[in-house]
């Protein structure tokens, strides 16, 4: 066993955690079909958002975390449960009011409200689609309406007839006594509206696969349940999924947490051993509300692009999954530099060390060089000071800074500089409050504006921070009231950059004349 491999056995890195169950499944002999299988399910009943993301970026995470530790083949699924009716008009799509005649249609019998696809359904897809792209996901896609009306599901829904009555046995029990009068696990699709029929069925019939059904005109029908005629509600499709693919490990919010059982029983009954689950906290948006598709709430996957590097975000779903966490944009910032400070620790860290940092798991092992040599947050407090539109400004004071640095060098550092300029332009520049200095702080600021006048050392974070330091350590205590009083009074923030470092990028020069204007009251005249 390598050094790797035998590292990752023991790793505490939660994908590797998963991985090794994973892995315990196949400890007396390899899987019948050849592979272990990932998936990933997706309801495309609104647009995708982040919170899909993340379920496949985690995913992928824990099946790279396998490779380490494995040389059983694997695959990864995206399966897009598109079959499904549509259930309410999503408010987040152009003329909304035009698909209200088609309700309880499959959604990929629901026209495209955008006029680009071929379906409402089809349009999410390859949103979707395009989004797992954009990141380099190696997954395979499935339509469920495909996987349906190609016959792929037929064995599977055969089985189901054979099992009805045990089925139903299970999913009775999770039922209020007035859903149980009318529940089936078969949703018939009416051979001329197309709708998805939420009635009850008289008959079910294990011999030829068919099931028995009034129409809404009480005219009893009668469907084959193979060749996408019929599709089964969702938490018995859940099961009946995994018995068809032979799922491995599927991922889910913790808001189906307490399906699992049934989901478990289901593929049991059907005759295969269910995955191995992993239960994620949601995602919430900035009023602490659950991220939803429908209402397109929270921060679209587009939108943090805007604003940052896709390995930022892909870092954000790393940490800690099982922590509700918000999802807003001013979590953005803080992500871009914590995930260029783990790639800088990466090459001095030891194997085990590497296979917990998040990087390693981001990249597959194939970890780059950050060339940031300017945080994010320190970009935009630049971009706050210099009034900076354009990314040649912040590039001349990156270059005074750091002579060696262009953009063609430092592509990712290139990026970032146009990410902070939107980013300052849309949410630092509108918020921005100067204040002005209470007695002691213009004493302070008094006093360090007098000794960076006089400064002849190095340009250097370190020095600088102890003049910053000295100027506020017998005035202030504690000395966090000092650092916010820069902040407050220089930026017009509430929280700010190491302040000798900020000084070194800007500008001795720069600086006194930012502290003159502070004190001169121009600042908060301008605000």
């Amino acid at each position: 066993m390598s050094q790797s491999r035998d590292a990752a056995m023991t790793s505490k890195a939660w994908p590797f955690e998963e991985a090794r169950r994973v892995l315990k499944r196949y400890e007396k002999a390899p899987p019948e079909k050849g592979y272990v299988l990932f998936e990933t399910g997706y309801g495309p009943s609104g647009l995708p958002h982040i919170g899909t993301f993340g379920e496949v970026a985690r995913t992928s995470m824990v099946m790279r975390a396998f490779q380490e530790i494995s040389d059983i083949p694997t695959r990864l699924i995206c399966f897009s449960d598109d079959l499904d009716g549509m259930r309410k008009v999503p408010g987040n799509v152009p003329n909304p009011e035009s698909l209200a005649e088609h309700l309880q249609r499959p959604l990929t019998s629901v026209p495209d409200p955008f006029g680009t696809h071929e379906s409402f359904g089809h349009h999410n897809n390859a949103m979707l689609r395009r989004f797992l792209d954009t990141f380099g996901f190696e997954y395979e896609f499935i339509s469920a309406t495909e996987f349906y009306n190609t016959g792929k599901f037929d064995e599977i829904l055969l089985r189901a007839t054979q099992k009805y009555d045990e089925i139903m046995q299970v999913m009775l029990k999770s039922l209020r006594e007035e859903r149980r009068q009318t529940y089936s696990i078969f949703l018939p699709i009416h051979p001329d509206t197309g709708r998805v029929m939420y009635v009850p069925v008289k008959h079910v019939n294990a011999a030829d696969g068919t099931i028995t059904f009034d129409d809404d005109d009480g005219t009893e029908m009668t469907l084959p349940v193979t060749g996408g005629n019929v599709k089964l509600q969702w938490k018995p499709d859940f099961g009946a999924r995994w018995a068809a693919l032979g799922v491995d490990f599927e991922m889910y919010g913790k808001d189906h947490s307490t399906n699992t059982p049934i989901y478990d029983k289901i593929c049991r009954i059907l005759g295969h051993r269910p995955p191995e689950h992993f239960t994620y906290e949601l995602f919430l948006d900035e009023n602490g509300q659950k991220i939803s598709k429908t209402s397109g709430n929270g921060v679209s996957i587009d939108e943090w692009l805007t604003y940052a590097s896709t390995q930022s975000l892909s870092y954000f779903m790393y940490l800690k999954p099982k922590t509700a966490k918000r999802m807003y944009f001013d979590v953005i910032p803080k992500a871009v530099d914590e995930y260029h400070q783990q790639l800088r620790a990466f090459p001095g860290q030891d194997i085990v060390q590497q296979l917990n940092n998040p990087v390693w798991h981001i990249h597959g092992g194939n970890v780059p060089t950050s060339d940031m040599v300017v945080p994010f947050s320190m970009l935009l407090n630049l971009a706050s000071v210099s009034g900076a539109e354009d990314k040649s400004q912040l590039w001349g004071f990156i270059q005074r800074y750091a002579p060696d640095t262009n953009a063609e060098n430092n592509p990712d550092m290139d990026a970032a500089v146009g990410h902070a300029l939107r980013y300052y332009a849309d949410f630092v520049k509108p918020q921005k409050v100067y204040r002005a200095p209470t007695d002691l702080e213009r004493e302070a600021l008094t006093d360090l504006r007098d000794q960076l006048s006089a400064w002849e050392g190095p340009t250097d974070d370190e020095a600088l921070q102890s003049v910053v330091y000295a100027c506020g350590r017998e005035r202030f205590d504690p000395m966090r009231a000092w650092f916010t009083a820069l902040y407050e009074v220089l930026l017009g923030a509430s929280q700010g950059p190491r302040f000798g470092g900020f000084i070194a990028l800007y500008g001795v020069a720069e600086t006194v004349a930012l502290i003159d204007a502070a004190l001169s009251g121009k600042l908060v005249d301008n605000s």
